[in-house]
């Protein structure tokens, strides 16, 4: 296994991490440019050289991962006994800078139903590094001949994000297959099929965030029988409806999926922003 497939394991696993690089070597050092570490919150893959000059850079990594930045630094250290640091000094008598870049968690989208609205709010959201997931109980909303092949045909044949086609006859059930942080969002053709996806979605307490679409009266009827299967007011709270930006109030398929998509974008940077804890 190399790094490349560390960060891979990370972003399956949803971990964030630090790349890295020694970018640059004057005189004598442990390690040549080029060599490569992969930092994540409890694990070390590679290395840059060890003593002072790793043990800096593993905990500035982690600085940065607690701190949820997203822009890489340039680390300079003097490798000689005049150039101590809190772990130590080394005596190579060269100076490296190290890159360090952060490799953030791949946000994940599930959009439930692909009809009008939720075809042109996939449009928007695969021109972006996210993961996709497309799910519909109606074949003919997922088939082939309709979206294509994701990456190879179709409307998604040059997607940024990873595209995920899933038909199923009883959608609410994928709801434990996604990944913790996920954000759901609920469009399908039947109020029966989005009461029963917003149930499970309350269900776990570890989704980044659940939106409904629809009118305020059609959520007042929803909570009435939410309360009814044992939720809270804490649980509903959680459920944004109406979504999308509130100073867009076109009903065209395309207006409501720009306006969904542009406050997704807003909660995804957000807890990219979000320090860790």
């Amino acid at each position: 296994m190399d790094w490349v497939d560390e960060l891979r394991r990370l972003r399956d696993a949803r971990l964030p991490a630090v790349l890295v690089t020694l970018a640059t070597v004057r005189g004598h050092a442990p390690r040549n440019g080029g060599a490569k570490l992969v930092v994540s919150p409890d694990r070390l893959f590679g290395t840059v050289g060890g003593g002072n000059l790793e043990e800096t850079a593993i905990a500035t990594a982690r600085e940065m991962i607690e701190a949820g930045e997203s822009e890489p630094r340039l680390l300079t250290l003097t490798l000689s006994d005049k150039a101590a640091t809190e772990y130590g000094v080394q005596c190579c008598g060269g100076e490296v800078t190290m890159l360090l870049e952060p490799v953030r968690v791949v946000p994940t989208v599930a959009v439930f139903g692909v009809g009008h609205v939720g075809l042109e709010l996939a449009r928007v959201l695969a021109r972006h590094e996210i993961e996709l997931w497309l799910i519909d109980g109606r074949a003919d909303m997922v088939a082939e001949e309709r979206l294509g092949v994701p990456g190879r045909s179709g409307i998604f044949a040059d997607a940024v994000a990873t595209v995920h086609v899933r038909h199923t006859p009883v959608p609410e059930a994928a709801i434990a297959d996604l990944p913790a942080g996920t954000h759901v969002l609920i469009m399908t053709h039947d109020h029966v099929e989005d009461l029963a996806l917003t149930d499970q979605a309350l269900r776990r307490d570890d989704l980044a965030s659940i939106g409904l679409i629809g009118s305020r009266s059609k959520w007042g009827r929803f909570a009435a029988k939410l309360r009814e299967l044992g939720h809270t007011d804490g649980d509903l709270a959680r459920v944004t409806t109406p979504i999308g930006v509130p100073e867009v109030s076109g009903k065209a398929p395309a207006v409501i999926a720009v306006s969904v998509a542009a406050r997704l974008l807003q909660l995804i940077e957000e807890a990219a922003r979000a320090p860790r804890g």
